[in-house]
């Protein structure tokens, strides 16, 4: 703690005093903020790793369901067949807050204009794959929205923590000891004023009762 320059007056006093109450309330506001943030960004924390496991998982179908197309049809057909696939992807990014903090909501959309190709001598595993991907890439947008959420959020959970601890060990305390010395040294200062007026009073009043004797 220490203790900050200000003359010992009322005025810095009361000055002080609504510095301290402000910081306090401050103080209360960012720790409340800081708790709101660690646990939003926990939450956001373990849907995160599930959906990374979710799309591990369906990439590894994915793959596995193509590479059953190509087995079953052969490669060059494959790639014929997926090259009439008419798919177009709209990925829309919005934005909503958590405590001032901007978090993105991505949100993907496919346009699809089917037949790609003709059923007859296809495999079931092409059809399987392109819904899998297609799977893959919804699931890939809710990632990419959550890890950069996390990001965000675990970057104001840090600054808020740094104001929070600012606050609590530095500025707090500073103020009431700084408002504790200028509110000693007052009272020490009126209580000096006091015994100098008691001086004076008995002063005066002896030296009436002096002249009240002269004049006798």
């Amino acid at each position: 703690m220490a203790q900050l320059n200000y003359a010992p007056t009322k005025t810095n006093l009361l000055r002080l005093r609504s510095d301290l109450a402000f910081a306090q309330q401050g103080y209360e506001l960012l720790d409340q903020k800081r708790n709101i943030l660690i646990i939003e960004l926990l939450a956001l924390v373990d849907q995160t790793v599930d959906f990374q496991s979710r799309v591990e998982n369906m990439l590894a179908k994915a793959f596995k369901a193509l590479e059953e197309a190509n087995c079953d049809m052969g490669r060059l057909k494959v790639q014929y067949l997926t090259g009439a696939v008419n798919i177009s992807t709209d990925i829309t990014v919005k934005s909503r807050k958590v405590m001032g903090v901007n978090l993105p909501v991505v949100e993907t959309q496919f346009e699809e204009r089917p037949p790609y190709y003709s059923p007859m001598g296809t495999s079931f595993w092409i059809d399987s794959s392109v819904q899998l991907f297609k799977d893959v890439l919804n699931l890939l947008g809710k990632l990419s929205e959550l890890k950069i959420s996390v990001l965000r959020l675990a970057n104001e959970v840090k600054k808020t923590i740094r104001k929070v601890n600012a606050l609590e060990k530095i500025a707090v305390p500073d103020l009431k000891e700084t408002v504790h010395y200028i509110q000693s040294r007052l009272e020490e200062n009126e209580r000096d004023m006091f015994v100098l007026m008691k001086m004076v009073k008995e002063n005066l009043s002896r030296k009436r009762s002096r002249n009240d004797g002269e004049e006798s």
